[in-house]
């Protein structure tokens, strides 16, 4: 029944992204803001309590919060670290724990709305013919380069500088940094009609350089998604925190080792996080750190069985040279479409040019 609605995982995928977009911004217009607030509470992807309507907040929201109120004010009191000021946080990963458990990083690829608008965006690229560029894979260079951001990102903004606002160190309005420039904070406020946290907050100013920060990370991500998949997605700090507890969940990338693989490394031209590891690891080290359980890598292996999406000891979807041959004909590995008609004419030279 699944396969005649949805031809490919991809196209699934595709639904699965939009439904859960719909709800983590919209979710409370039918179930309340009440019931949105204790039933999807502290979710492991980006979406954000600043929308009103939304239907379940990211996980580092309450994680600031708490570090910062909690914490950090807890230690300039000279307080012991009480139940009063680590349960709250223990509650904030148990329910985290409670949502990543059951499907792990697919969070990040199926679920995250701001993950999904950049797929969205670069789809649009890739169908008005917006050249792809990679970021380059090659003996890790660029790659390389743009993992430790993330990490710093997390430490930094998530953990860092809360703490040592609550501590008094620090003004403030650097209480929660990372909300205050997250992409996700304007695009999915801006999706329910509200512009208030696209403007920019004059009374201080580390606000409004937050506020600008957070509005070039914005046209960072529509202009640079046209050309680059997943953007913002390489820098996440919730990508890294998915990371650290990503062996916890039974939901896991498998690729066991095979003697011819690792030559054509199609796996990698199809991942939009252009993860090598996937063509040239087996086992534990292919399922990176980076990697968003999307199934793009299992969608476009040529081979039967070699890349698969698991959940403990289940097989969801397994890669097939039929599955391959079908795929290829609708969407390249790199995403590559046929471009629109009138965009694709537009490129070419008039007959009359031609001629003369």
């Amino acid at each position: 029944m699944l396969k005649s609605l949805f031809p490919t995982l991809g196209r699934f995928r595709l639904v699965v992204q939009l439904v859960m977009l719909f709800v983590t911004v919209y979710g409370s217009v039918f179930v309340g803001t009440y019931m949105a607030d204790k039933i999807s509470n502290n979710l492991p992807a980006l979406s954000c309590a600043y929308d009103q309507m939304n239907g379940g907040y990211c996980v580092l929201i309450p994680t600031q919060h708490i570090i910062h109120h909690r914490i950090g004010e807890g230690i300039v009191r000279a307080q012991q670290l009480t139940f009063g000021m680590v349960l709250p946080l223990l509650m904030s990963f148990v329910a985290f724990f409670a949502f990543f458990f059951v499907i792990g990083k697919m969070f990040c690829g199926w679920v995250c709305p701001l993950g999904t608008l950049q797929e969205i965006v670069g789809k649009i690229g890739r169908r008005f013919g917006i050249g792809l560029h990679r970021v380059e894979a090659t003996d890790l260079g660029d790659v390389k380069r743009v993992r430790p951001v993330k990490w710093l990102i997390l430490l930094g903004l998530v953990f860092l500088l809360p703490l040592t606002t609550g501590l008094g160190v620090t003004p403030h309005s650097m209480g929660n940094p990372f909300c205050d420039i997250c992409p996700s904070r304007v695009a999915t406020t801006l999706l329910t009609g509200n512009t208030e946290q696209l403007a920019l907050r004059v009374n201080d100013n580390v606000s409004f350089g937050l506020g600008a920060i957070a509005n070039l990370l914005i046209g960072f991500m529509i202009v640079g998604g046209l050309a680059i998949r997943q953007p913002f997605c390489r820098i996440c700090p919730l990508l890294a925190f998915n990371a650290v507890f990503q062996r916890l969940s039974p939901m896991r990338l498998a690729k066991p080792t095979r003697a011819n693989c690792g030559t054509c490394h199609i796996c990698t031209d199809a991942c939009p996080m252009d993860i090598p590891e996937i063509s040239r690891e087996e086992g534990r080290k292919a399922y990176h750190e980076d990697c968003t359980l999307c199934g793009r890598c299992a969608e476009y292996c040529p081979q039967d069985g070699i890349i698969k999406l698991k959940w403990g000891p289940f097989a969801l979807f397994a890669s097939s040279r039929e599955y391959y041959k079908n795929r290829v004909k609708g969407e390249l590995p790199d995403g590559t479409v046929k471009p629109l008609k009138f965009v694709r004419n537009a490129a070419k030279p008039a007959s009359g040019t031609a001629d003369a």
